[in-house]
């Protein structure tokens, strides 16, 4: 099944003051989101989901990347980044995750920015109006908490039962007034006895 997509949808907010204070520099975020058909709903448990991940995935990546540079300004502009499904409740979660966790999909936003981090993510199933999450990290440091930061917006029409939520998201900036330091200070502080200096930190 060829890509059938039915809306594409743009969110930016901008954060001026954070904590009763000014920012001493604003904190911009951005999403572009897709509603399309979910290529697999109606057709019982698909064991092979592999044609339609290869068929649409790329288009989306490609799609979404293109939608989130437009309001960004370019790639060098953006800092952090993420990405998110929501599936309609006729579909599986599986079904979300199939088009976003494929370098298919991802690895066009990734060259787009020059990122060397992973793609943080959320996969989940839900209605019209259902909350899509997007997590964002630093493109560059997975260790700069500043950057940890969440996209949260919704689509009132979407996604019905038989369709898909698919987004990518962007900040410029991090918190505006960012306190807790990054994890480099916890392994110094703590050091390799406290397990910190695993691939099981990477978040901490």
């Amino acid at each position: 099944m060829p890509l059938q997509l039915r809306k594409l949808v743009t969110y930016s907010e901008t954060t001026l003051i954070e904590g009763g204070r000014a920012a001493p520099r604003p904190l911009h975020l951005y999403a572009a989101a897709a509603v399309l058909t979910n290529p697999w709903a109606g057709r019982g448990f698909v064991e092979d989901l592999k044609p339609e991940i290869h068929a649409i995935a790329p288009q989306l990546g490609a799609l979404l990347t293109e939608a989130v540079l437009k309001l960004t300004g370019g790639g060098d502009a953006v800092e952090g980044y993420g990405k998110a499904a929501l599936v309609g409740t006729s579909g599986e979660v599986e079904h979300a995750s199939a088009l976003i966790h494929t370098l298919r999909f991802g690895n066009h936003y990734r060259k787009a920015v020059g990122a060397k981090s992973y793609l943080a993510f959320t996969n989940m199933r839900g209605g019209p109006n259902a909350p899509i999450v997007i997590p964002l990290m630093d493109k560059l440091d997975e260790g700069r908490r500043s950057h940890y930061l969440t996209i949260q917006f919704s689509i009132n029409d979407a996604p019905a039962p038989d369709e898909i939520v698919v987004a990518l998201g962007a900040s410029i900036g991090g918190r505006p007034h960012h306190r807790i330091g990054d994890r480099y200070q916890d392994l110094q502080e703590l050091g390799s006895t406290q397990g910190l200096e695993t691939s099981d930190a990477a978040h901490v």
